[in-house]
């Protein structure tokens, strides 16, 4: 990342969320912020307004401009990830087989693992065939609770996460 990003740190159910963008783009975002950081832009204003109607139960599809940054492939799974409406799952099945190719599911998976805009980019919205919640970046816990919170899964909207 060049010079010319910002940063911004911010409180969520999930714990502090680090957000990283430049002039244009939202460029990632990290669980588990160890620094705290409010640099002065309005992308990073209105992603935190986004993150934070979404975590309120009021924003269901992110509108903030975002860079994706790996390969095609990459790229391709990334795409196809912010097709699944909130509150709906897929196997990693299913996304090699969107993909064009079940053969692809292991590298659909780590593609999937390599999303530096989770929440943003529903990563979290990809479960085992059999409905396990396996793989995560943020882990099991946070996977979850975006998932209930969402509705995703039987229960009740979640509350400050545990």
């Amino acid at each position: 990342m060049s010079d010319l990003t910002k940063k911004r740190t911010i409180p969520s159910p999930l714990g502090l969320l680090e957000i990283t963008a430049d002039d244009s783009s939202i460029l990632k975002v990290r669980f588990d912020a160890d620094n705290m950081y409010h640099d002065a832009s309005p992308l990073l204003d209105e992603c935190e307004k986004e993150l934070t109607a979404y975590f309120e139960g009021q924003l269901e599809e992110f509108s903030v401009p975002m860079r994706l940054t790996g390969t095609e492939f990459q790229n391709k799974v990334w795409s196809e990830l912010m097709k699944i409406p909130f509150g709906k799952t897929i196997s990693y099945t299913e996304l090699a087989l969107r993909l064009g190719d079940l053969k692809s599911i292991r590298a659909a998976g780590t593609a999937n693992g390599k999303n530096n805009l989770p929440v943003l980019i529903p990563c979290h919205r990809v479960i085992g065939k059999n409905g396990s919640l396996v793989g995560f970046g943020g882990g099991l816990d946070r996977k979850h609770w975006l998932l209930r919170h969402e509705g995703a899964i039987p229960g009740e909207q979640m509350g400050l996460f545990e």
